[in-house]
């Protein structure tokens, strides 16, 4: 029996192990949850990127439906994300804010000229506090933010044209249509 039992208990161990890799296995990456949907945007005062005089705080996303996107000049991610928000600032009538995450304000200056600037306004978040209230994971985040300023989705990782066709503008489309 105890011989047996040698064998038996590394095999189920074994067999655990096997079980919860599978089930990670067959998750969605983009799927964190967050505790803050359907809760208001944290308070904020950060200053601009552009205008470091100028604050962009919470009230700046009140009134209409707007995205938050959290990037860096660090992020790889961010910049496969970039031209999408391009387009998307472009050809969509909503406000986009970007919230600068521990970078380089002159090389995020420098991004933004050189690729682009989808962006109402950036909030430069240089210690990190802004997106750690926000629970930020990683860079890049997105936000979808209703007129009351409360949280109604998030997206980790990049977005994608089919992302925003199948996921954001339905969301968006909605809550433009409440009061």
């Amino acid at each position: 029996m105890g011989r047996s039992l040698k064998f038996l208990i590394p095999l189920l161990l074994f067999g655990g192990i096997a079980l919860f890799l599978y089930k990670g296995l067959s998750m969605d990456p983009r799927a964190i949850p967050s505790p803050l949907i359907g809760k208001p945007v944290p308070e904020f005062s950060l200053p601009r990127l552009d205008a470091p005089g100028e604050k962009v705080t919470r009230k700046d996303l009140l009134g209409k439906v707007s995205l938050l996107n959290v990037w860096a000049t660090w992020c790889v991610s961010c910049r496969a994300e970039h031209g999408v928000l391009v387009d998307f600032a472009r050809t969509h009538k909503i406000p986009v804010y970007g919230l600068d995450w521990k970078d380089d304000e002159a090389g995020a200056q420098a991004w933004l000229e050189r690729l682009g600037n989808p962006y109402v306004a950036v909030a430069f978040d240089k210690i990190g506090r802004t997106a750690i209230d926000l629970g930020v994971y990683g860079a890049p985040e997105t936000f979808v933010i209703d007129k009351k300023g409360t949280i109604r989705h998030k997206i980790a990782g990049p977005l994608s044209p089919q992302l925003i066709e199948d996921e954001l503008l339905p969301l968006i489309n909605k809550l433009n249509q409440e009061g």
